[in-house]
């Protein structure tokens, strides 16, 4: 708690004294230019730690230098020691995310009373305030009140609604919708100025659909701009000098729309806000990324004009943003503004890490216990497995990680429908590869070795604490969900070589594989759904074609129950069969609790994937695909696909051929 007594020294002055304020002279171009009615405040970010606390992989079970906000410390600390103006703001999804959080949840528990490790952390780091995310929903409102119980420091969350009132300020908030810091600042010359920050939090309405379990009938949601609107002028009222916006969700379409999940451009364009926290979407702002989004400025780090930023994701990243405030009378404007990413690692062109920063010793002793405690959890074994287990070719062909997912959701809700009303009706099940790559890196893939297979390999396979449910669908219906998935590759123009096959704008969560029928993925036609959305965009397309249960071709009018996840049956991706309307039931337990159920009592495993689908062949055609270096040693044992290495890909990843 170093911090804090540091802190708690300079709540009177940020800037205590010429020796602070020649220190910040010389760090940074602002405080150089500090007029008598000017200073320097900084604010930093820290967003979708997902319990990333150490360094450290509990799939993988060892040290890594890319996550862990004992590493981020570095960065917090640094920033402290230049200047006693700062802010350390965190921007939601804390509470879950990797195994430390499982264990806290469904082995330790959380009594009355007791610290979640997470908290633990932060307290260590002396955050001053943090909003809430999607995912501290995930395990249940009591739990949650009960980890935030333990912080020497406010969240705030101003659309999360345990009664609704007749405008977003008359509401019963979950937790304080915002709250105004009373700080003084000095100016450039030695003089000290009150200063209200007002701060204010937003998580996406869709926390309803995502954990409809844990929140229908104790609490509702509000759209994030419409509660910015009602409550930003009630902080200006109540003397707020600046306002910052702490939202858990992304940057995206700049046009507002009811209900949006990724809203922080049009957030931005609220009068009254001064400066924007974004996150959710596990990107990296300022950055390429978002080159080309309206209202967006991606190198100068500004949405409408405003600074941003959006801090990467498991602690890789610091945000900061730098203000140069000026005082006009008796308030203060924002007279310049700065905002950088400070990472806390670099991929060299030979694909390995240099970390460029230590681990804070302070924040690696605070949860010391839990860690060994986490490990010990996440070794345990539960049975074995005669063949490896790895999701390198997850997207490009039916794959064993997936396939054990997919048989043991089948088994469990053929054992949950007996005697019900549905019991007769065939069980199809979907399952989706969640490490695949992508945004998490080359490194970002399920590898599970023949043998031994551990609480930590199956929540590899399984990342979420998702429960299980059922949905009772048509064939039509088990089609389109097909046609949805298909979205996750480019269309091909046949007779052409080596064309990019992945579309990077869909993410692999959203890859349904279904097993239960066969059937053929034709690339020759473009994708039916768009991709982020699911809106219809090409009527007319069929991607799946060839489509057949117990080979016969599937009946439109025929009846199926899907074995899926509450995420997926709730809406989450728009499918069509999957909007909430369809389910038949609801389980008590997780899908990992059902994969290490599956697994007990098969005692050994063998999850070779049954190839019950592929893509439709296109002669003299191939395709490129980027997957993680590993995969080499098993490209040759896929079955039914060709394929090849095609040198290396950008940013780690190698790059494989596939003739179609």
């Amino acid at each position: 708690m170093a911090h804090n007594r540091y802190f708690n020294m300079n709540r009177r002055t940020f800037l205590a004294g010429t020796t602070a304020g020649a220190s910040l002279i010389a760090l940074h171009p602002f405080s150089a230019h500090a007029a008598a009615n000017q200073a320097h405040l900084r604010l930093m970010e820290t967003t979708d730690l997902h319990v990333h606390v150490y360094p450290y992989d509990y799939y993988s079970d060892r040290p890594v230098d890319t996550v862990g906000l004992a590493r981020t410390a570095a960065h917090i600390n640094a920033v402290r020691a230049e200047a006693t103006n700062a802010l350390l703001l965190d921007n939601g999804d804390f509470l879950q995310g990797n195994p430390m959080g499982d264990y806290i949840a469904y082995e330790r528990g959380m009594k009355e009373g007791d610290l979640h490790p997470v908290i633990t952390a932060m307290n260590t780091l002396g955050f001053d305030a943090s909003t809430l995310g999607n995912h501290e929903f995930n395990y249940g409102l009591d739990f949650l009140m009960k980890s935030l119980a333990g912080a020497d420091f406010p969240f705030l969350s101003a659309n999360v609604v345990k009664e609704m009132g007749a405008a977003p300020t008359a509401d019963t908030t979950l937790i304080k919708p915002y709250m105004i810091l009373e700080r003084q600042l000095t100016d450039g010359a030695g003089n000290t100025h009150p200063i209200k920050v007002g701060l204010i939090g937003f998580v996406p309405p869709q926390i309803m659909n995502w954990d409809r379990r844990h929140l229908e009938g104790k609490v509702q949601t509000r759209d994030i701009v419409a509660t910015a609107r009602a409550y930003v002028p009630q902080m200006k009222e109540e003397g707020a000098d600046i306002i910052v916006a702490l939202s858990h969700s992304g940057i995206g379409a700049a046009d507002h729309v009811e209900g949006m999940e990724n809203a922080s451009v049009p957030l931005a364009a609220v009068d009254g806000i001064d400066a924007i926290l974004t996150g959710h979407s596990h990107l990296e702002f300022p950055g390429p990324r978002f080159k080309d989004f309206p209202g967006v400025d991606p190198e100068n780090g500004t949405i409408h004009g405003k600074p941003a930023v959006m801090a990467g994701f498991w602690g890789s990243h610091m945000g900061l943003i730098d203000l140069l405030l000026e005082r006009e009378g008796n308030a203060w404007r924002i007279a310049a503004h700065s905002s950088e990413l400070r990472p806390i690692f670099k991929r060299n062109e030979d694909r390995s890490i240099t970390a460029l920063v230590d681990s804070a010793p302070e924040v690696l002793a605070s949860v010391a216990a839990e860690h060994d405690q986490t490990l010990a959890y996440v070794r345990r074994a539960v049975g074995k497995t005669a063949a490896p287990l790895h999701s390198y070719f997850a997207l490009v062909a039916d794959d064993p990680s997936v396939q054990i997912v997919s048989i043991a959701q089948q088994w469990y809700i053929g054992q949950m429908l007996k005697g019900s009303e549905h019991e007769r009706l065939p069980i199809l099940s979907a399952a989706a590869p969640f490490k695949a790559g992508g945004r998490g890196g080359p490194e970002y893939y399920t590898d599970v070795p023949a043998g031994d297979v551990a609480i930590k390999n199956v929540a590899d396979l399984y990342l979420y604490p998702n429960t299980v449910r059922a949905v009772r669908v048509t064939g039509a219906q088990v089609k389109e969900w097909l046609e949805r998935s298909a979205g996750m590759f480019n269309q091909v123009t046949p007779g052409q070589p080596d064309q990019v096959l992945l579309n990077p704008d869909f993410p692999s969560y959203n890859f349904d594989v279904i097993d239960g029928v066969n059937y053929e993925i034709d690339l020759s036609q473009p994708s039916k759904y768009e991709a982020k959305t699911g809106e219809v965009v090409n009527p007319d397309a069929n991607r799946i074609v060839n489509l057949t249960y117990q080979g016969q071709p599937v009946d439109p009018e025929a009846e199926f129950v899907i074995a899926t996840n509450n995420y997926r049956s709730g809406g989450g991706g728009h499918f069509p069969g999957a909007d909430g309307s369809t389910v038949i039931f609801e389980a008590p337990d997780t899908n990992r609790d059902v994969i290490v159920r599956y697994i007990v009592e098969q005692g050994t495993i063998n999850p070779t994937a049954d190839g019950n689908w592929r893509f439709k062949p296109l002669p003299d055609t191939t395709v490129l695909f980027d997957t993680g270096p590993k995969a080499a040693q098993y490209a040759d044992k896929v079955p039914g696909v060709s394929i090849e290495p095609a040198g290396e890909g950008p940013d780690g990843f190698a790059r494989f051929r596939i003739r179609l």
